[in-house]
């Protein structure tokens, strides 16, 4: 049974470097990691016919090792299994407890390597990058956008839990979408093949490749990374942002924008009463 999952390994990488645009050198370690972690995951068919992993011994060989190497190993096994489930297989992990570490984010993409991908990427993929930049949506939230949810003026965006938000559309993302949606007879979302939802994977993929025609690496997080950040330092307030984002608390949107510190000075030395005239101030 264990020999079966082991025999998927290889295309799972292929499919990181094909749909999700890893370098041969990050899958190589992906693949390093999985036979590894395979050698100790113990696997067992429950009565559903669904498969149990049981990351257990693994863990247990793991425990020496620091915080931030289990929590990432830990992580890639979570991905094939991920990625095993949405080929049909009903897999279900234990002692898949996630670590705590130190976050870390991504690398905001220049507005300079937006605009380089653009002019190179087709109508669809400019529509897409332009999309996620220029509203900050999840991927996720692309491939679910219903034509019914864009106005003139405004796109109502299906987020997590069900929750909804209305994004201002900027007149540059308006003319991409009316350039997209001229030739084109769409059922139900912005994004068909053969009157079928395009998935995240086939989304990410076309990020992946406009972007790579220019030599870059850039995921659809880091886009919805920059526009964050970009608002943030362009002076947008982090309150309105979080809205944007479709965040439930401002923590979030701090951590995942990470504030500049030269942001925050000023922010303390507007504000801050004894930043003012010593005298007008008591």
């Amino acid at each position: 049974m264990k020999s079966f999952f082991e025999n998927k390994i290889d295309d799972f990488i292929n499919y990181l470097i094909e749909i999700r645009g890893y370098t041969p050198l990050t899958a190589s370690t992906y693949s390093l990691n999985l036979k590894e972690a395979f050698e100790f995951i113990d696997i067992e068919r429950d009565q559903e016919g669904g498969f149990e992993w049981n990351l257990t011994p693994y863990r247990t060989y793991l425990r020496e090792k620091n915080k931030k190497t289990i929590s990432k190993k830990v992580s890639i096994v979570r991905s094939f299994a991920k990625y095993l489930k949405e080929l049909g297989y009903n897999i279900f992990l234990v002692a898949d407890d996630s670590i705590k570490v130190p976050k870390t984010l991504p690398k905001p993409v220049s507005f300079e390597h937006i605009k380089e991908a653009l002019k190179e990427a087709n109508d669809e993929e400019r529509l897409i990058i332009v999309l996620i930049y220029g509203l900050g949506l999840r991927i996720s939230e692309l491939a679910n956008l219903r034509l019914e949810n864009i106005s003139k003026e405004w796109v109502r965006v299906e987020g997590k839990g069900q929750k909804t938000r209305e994004i201002p559309l900027l007149s540059a993302v308006r003319i991409e979408l009316e350039k997209y949606l001229r030739d084109r007879n769409l059922k139900e979302y912005l994004f068909e093949d053969d009157g079928k939802r395009v998935g995240e994977s086939a989304l990410r993929y076309k990020i992946v490749k406009a972007f790579k025609r220019i030599g870059v690496k850039v995921t659809p997080h880091q886009l919805r990374h920059s526009f964050a950040t970009d608002l943030l330092n362009s002076g947008g307030r982090i309150t309105d942002v979080s809205k944007l984002l479709g965040h439930s608390s401002l923590s979030t949107t701090e951590i995942y924008t990470k504030l500049n510190n030269k942001r925050k000075l000023d922010s303390y030395m507007k504000s801050h009463p004894m930043a003012k005239d010593m005298n007008e101030s008591f």
